[in-house]
């Protein structure tokens, strides 16, 4: 209250002091002096009354009153005085900002003002009656300007706070359900037994999830502080190859290769010093801006240490057990060939016999043959030269028996001579394997048909069946070590499972590669591309 009548107050105080020497007729006017005590009254009111008690619009009296103080001051008529009416923008800004309505503290605005400057036109004093007059109508329409004036600042105000208010709502509303998702994401991370990382374009972290911190902290090399530089925690473990041993270059460690923009996926890497080293298979995806620029990258860590160990034990039982085996089988096939050898002094059905644990001997020694060259992590060929067409029809001549007794037809459609950069045993190996599966895999008879065909340096060979075919899913896997179709096993089909994983090897060992289409109960087709005159550049 005294805020908002201080300014009238100050006001009216300057001419009470000025006016001995600008206005000394001011002080024996009895109007400008009933205008000051009664606005002294209302100076005191504001000081001492508790309005609070009287509701919200009590407080409006004050400046009604001070219309009046100001007509009374105005109604002096002091010559040379400047018009006082101009003072009653100041009560009407104070009504306009009130509570009332817009209708009602208009109206006030504009009839306060009027009828507070009704006295002036009837005081004495020496302009007209009708410059009185005008002065008197003009002063209540600027009045109404400003009113309307303070009421439409006021309904854009309230506007602009209920649009503010709105949105820090949307905001807050906004801000609790990013922290929410926020506590999530790290439960969420902090949970996965995976190690996550993301940087950003300068190698600064941005996150980074308890287990990666402390697999990092596992194989941090000893005497290295803890207080170090978030962005080289990646130089404090000890990293190290495939073997174990060999410490890994700078640029090759996996955030290092994920800053220069790289994709990669199963990167295997050894944490720690040796023996109690972790193998972690790691990946990495770059992130991008909406303009395609590099803005950083989120590198996955995921502990394989158990498979890894358990995949060497394997291979190594498996080669231990394949070199057990095939020194008895050469044993027992070299006396079975002695034996029949002598086959004059022997009875037919002791013969039969000894013949069929020859070929059951011969069958188990093949396989031995296909696990140890399973086991061995890399298949070596020695490349020269070489007539496919040749190699062809051996492998059909070889497979002719079988063939026959399983009522299937062998054809070939291969140009002869048909040049191509190869390891004839080797490849003889892997078209052994098709033509025996093409045969093995068409149980009800059929055909079985070789073609070939040559383009841009490249040998194309096909072998084709009619047999009994497979699922997609199946032919997805069937490069698999050991895999074999449910239908086969259920058809009680002799066989490994490694055939066409070691052909594959093969093939890939020249820089070629094999491809399976096959539908069930239609059949499947193989196809091989060999070089033609060497291996590809890239190879």
């Amino acid at each position: 209250m005294v805020a908002c009548q201080l300014p009238l107050t100050l006001i009216i105080a300057g001419l009470y002091l000025a006016a001995p020497g600008a206005w000394p007729q001011l002080l024996d006017s009895s109007l400008f002096l009933s205008a000051l005590v009664l606005h002294t009254v209302l100076l005191l009111a504001c000081l001492t009354v508790p309005w609070q008690r009287f509701g919200p619009l009590a407080p409006l009296i004050v400046p009604v009153v001070d219309l009046l103080v100001i007509g009374l001051t105005r109604a002096a008529n002091i010559e040379n005085l400047p018009d006082p009416g101009v003072l009653s923008v100041l009560p009407v800004v104070w009504i306009s900002a009130s509570r009332l309505s817009s209708r009602a503290s208009i109206s006030l605005s504009f009839a306060g003002t009027l009828l507070a400057g009704l006295p002036y036109v009837f005081a004495p004093g020496p302009a007209p009656a009708q410059v009185r007059l005008a002065g008197v109508l003009l002063l209540p329409l600027m009045m109404l300007a400003v009113s309307l004036a303070m009421r439409s600042a006021r309904a854009q105000l309230r506007n602009q706070q209920s649009r503010t208010a709105s949105k820090e709502t949307e905001l807050q509303a906004l801000l609790a359900d990013s922290r929410d998702r926020e506590r999530l994401l790290n439960t969420i991370l902090d949970t996965v037994d995976v190690g996550i990382v993301a940087v950003d374009a300068e190698g600064h972290r941005l996150l980074t999830n308890s287990w990666q911190s402390q697999l990092e902290a596992s194989a941090a090399r000893s005497g290295v502080a803890d207080t170090i530089a978030p962005e080289a925690a990646e130089d404090v473990p000890v990293l190290t190859g495939q073997d174990g041993q060999t410490p890994l270059p700078h640029g090759r460690r996996p955030i290092r290769r994920a800053l220069k923009g790289e994709s990669f996926a199963d990167y295997l890497v050894y944490f720690g010093e040796a023996p109690a080293g972790r193998v972690l298979s790691t990946g990495g995806r770059p992130l991008k801006n909406d303009d395609g620029g590099f803005r950083g990258a989120v590198i996955v860590f995921n502990e394989v240490t158990g498979l890894v160990e358990a995949l060497a034990a394997k291979e190594d039982v498996v080669s231990t057990v394949s070199h057990e085996f095939r020194t008895p089988l050469t044993s027992i096939i070299g006396n079975l060939d002695l034996v029949l050898g002598d086959a004059e002094d022997l009875a037919a059905p002791a013969l039969r016999r000894i013949e069929v644990a020859q070929r059951n001997a011969e069958r188990l020694l093949a396989l031995v043959s296909d696990l140890l060259l399973s086991a061995n992590s890399a298949v070596h060929v020695f490349p020269r030269r070489t007539d496919l067409a040749s190699l062809v029809e051996a492998s059909l001549g070889s497979a002719h028996a079988h063939a026959e007794s399983s009522k299937v037809a062998l054809s070939m459609d291969v140009p002869a001579p048909l040049w191509a950069h190869v390891d004839p045993l080797r490849i003889s190996q892997a078209l052994d394997n098709l033509v025996s599966n093409a045969i093995k895999y068409s149980p009800d008879g059929g055909s079985v048909r070789i073609s070939a065909s040559t383009e841009n340096g490249w040998v194309r060979l096909q072998v084709v069946d009619d047999g009994m075919g497979m699922t997609a899913a199946d032919a997805g896997r069937v490069f698999t070590r050991f895999f074999r179709s449910p239908a086969v096993r259920e058809g009680s089909i002799p066989g490994a499972g490694l055939g066409l994983s070691i052909t594959k090897a093969i093939v890939e060992g020249h820089g070629g590669s094999i491809s399976c289409t096959t539908l069930p109960g239609c059949g499947s087709t193989f196809t091989l591309e060999l070089p033609a005159e060497g291996p590809p550049p890239a190879f």
